[in-house]
């Protein structure tokens, strides 16, 4: 199993950065709009990238919980999309992405544990 951590790490933080630079002077609403937008297609880029996961018995319940919650995740991303450009609420699109930084995070943390209990597993583990 191939995790990328790693890329969504960057494609979190440039997200995020986008998101903080709503306020900074000299960025205009439809700027921070597209840029925005075309950090979330990084993030969505990332996700679409991640490898199969373990097959391992007892990995593989963990497995499935992750392909769903990845597929939810590439779902707000794609319902995001257009509303991050169009809508006229920005604090109400600001919360939502905010919100979904936070569960891309988590996501990504489910990634990395599930990598290091499938090597634990290859290796045998402490006990």
């Amino acid at each position: 199993m191939t995790v990328t951590t790693t890329g969504m790490s960057v494609a979190l933080q440039g997200l995020r950065q986008a998101l903080d630079s709503r306020h900074e002077p000299g960025v205009s609403l439809g700027s921070w709009r597209w840029s925005v937008r075309q950090q979330m297609a990084g993030v969505r880029d990332t996700l679409v990238a991640e490898a199969e996961y373990a097959d391992e018995g007892w990995l593989v319940a963990r497995t499935g919980s992750l392909l769903r919650e990845r597929t939810s995740l590439l779902a707000r991303l794609s319902a995001l999309g257009p509303t991050v450009l169009e809508s006229p609420d920005v604090d109400a699109v600001h919360r939502e992405l905010d919100r979904l930084v936070v569960d891309l995070g988590r996501h990504a943390q489910r990634l990395h544990d599930l990598a290091y209990d499938e090597v634990e597993l290859e290796l045998g583990g402490s006990e």
